[in-house]
């Protein structure tokens, strides 16, 4: 009897080693090794109440620049990948701008030269300075672009920002962008930059998104026509981010600015499968997220048909929707609806360049804390996606782009010392692999 035991034991024994072994073999297998590529990632919440696969973010590994994928989105699902700077993820996100123009590349300087906006209130306009910045000396930041004030359509300044950001580990660039001919009121219209930036974003194995802005006559309507034209347009470019859902379905995802300042009853026409010009089950379905800044937004947010909210502004306490101390709560309401919940974090707001009566909503970055306090706010609220405000928004000092020490006559402009350009890139980079990390803990 006891020797039967003790062959039991030992079959025991070796059965649990054979398992263990089985595995420790299976973790340490690359993608080359016959497994997918597959990392930890991002969920969706779906666009037509179906359960999304929470670690299948669409990738086409293959797709050239405007190479249109086969019928069927035989596309490869993964959630990071290599890139020329090292791995980058696709859960992380950041907002970019292609607003900027200099005298060499178009003719005058455009942004750089922002004006100097009055407060609302005239009795305390009458308090701060008028008129606008004169570049190259005098720029529409509290900081000074290492590439000097720059043209976004300028291939080596775009080659750069591909570079920064893939240095930084973020995998999508979520562009500012207004329809042809229109842009905002201190811009000129780039629409015709898109396909240069998707191109760019490609050759660094990064994924385009788009924010759509508020400009004058938009309402469901017109939007429903820019998401189709930019589907029609971009969508089988190979930088055209996409999700892929459990059901094997791909859906381009789509950042909606100020989306409050429409009617939930409106966007419900365009995003509920009853609406009267619903996109819901059609060519131009995707993920909707909606800006959150007051608390009740977010009820809108779930009436009008969103897939999802996000909160963009980088100074906590600005709004209920950019407190840190809120996301937590909006998570648990994002959950409980079948929604998504992205927080943006930034690394520290400063924007009297251009508002000089805004001392109030200031946020310094004490050397990178205020980003990382920012950072693990985010992590604590187990989003799926985060994204980051901003690549290079310079008038509002939210930019991770590198930045360097300037002193002119008239102005000492901030800087990232006593570390480098780079310390907000690398900052980044070191995050975006602890969110990781983190979410494989909890998809587990």
């Amino acid at each position: 009897m006891a020797r039967l035991r003790r062959k039991a034991c030992t079959a025991l024994f070796l059965f649990a080693v054979f398992v263990f072994g089985t595995m420790m073999g299976l973790r340490t297998l690359k993608p080359g090794d016959g497994l997918s590529d597959v990392a930890p990632g991002a969920a969706l919440p779906p666009a037509m109440g179906a359960k999304v696969d929470r670690r299948s973010v669409s990738r086409d590994a293959t797709a050239s620049p405007g190479q249109a994928r086969p019928a069927g989105g035989a596309t490869k699902a993964v959630l990071s990948n290599s890139g020329p700077e090292g791995t980058i993820f696709y859960d992380v996100h950041i907002f970019y701008y292609s607003w900027y123009g200099s005298p060499h590349m178009d003719g005058k300087y455009i942004h750089w030269d922002h004006i100097l906006v009055p407060h609302w209130d005239p009795k305390i306009a009458s308090s701060y300075p008028r008129g606008r910045h004169t570049p190259p000396e005098d720029v529409g930041s509290s900081f000074y672009p290492d590439l000097n004030p720059y043209s976004s359509r300028d291939p080596d300044v775009l080659e750069s920002h591909m570079e920064q950001i893939g240095a930084s580990a973020a995998g999508v660039l979520v562009l500012s962008w207004y329809p042809p001919g229109l842009a905002d009121d201190n811009g000129e219209p780039a629409e015709d930059l898109v396909p240069a930036v998707l191109d760019a974003a490609y050759r660094h194995n990064l994924k385009v998104a788009f924010h759509i802005q508020q400009y004058v006559g938009r309402n469901d309507q017109s939007v429903h026509d820019n998401i189709k034209y930019i589907i029609d347009r971009y969508g089988d470019h190979g930088a055209f981010y996409k999700f892929t859902s459990s059901t094997g379905s791909t859906l381009p995802l789509f950042y909606i600015y100020d989306s409050y300042l429409t009617p939930p009853e409106s966007w419900s026409e365009f995003l509920t499968p009853a609406g009267a010009h619903s996109v819901r089950g059609s060519a131009y379905d995707s993920i909707f997220i909606a800006l959150i800044v007051e608390e009740r937004h977010k009820h809108d947010i779930l009436a009008g048909g969103f897939d999802g909210m996000y909160t963009y502004f980088a100074s906590n306490g600005f709004s209920f929707g950019s407190s840190h101390q809120n996301w937590k709560a909006i998570k648990a309401f994002c959950d409980g609806n079948n929604l998504l919940f992205i927080p943006s974090v930034g690394p520290g707001y400063i924007d009297t360049s251009i508002r000089p009566w805004n001392n109030h909503n200031t946020r310094n970055r004490v050397n990178g804390r205020y980003y990382e306090t920012a950072l693990q706010a985010a992590l604590n609220a187990r989003p799926e996606i985060v994204t980051i405000t901003s690549f290079n928004e310079w008038h509002e000092g939210t930019q991770i782009e590198r930045a360097v020490p300037k002193k002119t006559v008239t102005r000492v402009y901030l800087d990232y010392q006593p570390h480098g350009p780079d310390h907000y890139l690398e900052l980044t980079r070191h995050w975006v692999e602890q969110f990781n990390k983190e979410k494989e803990q909890w998809l587990m």
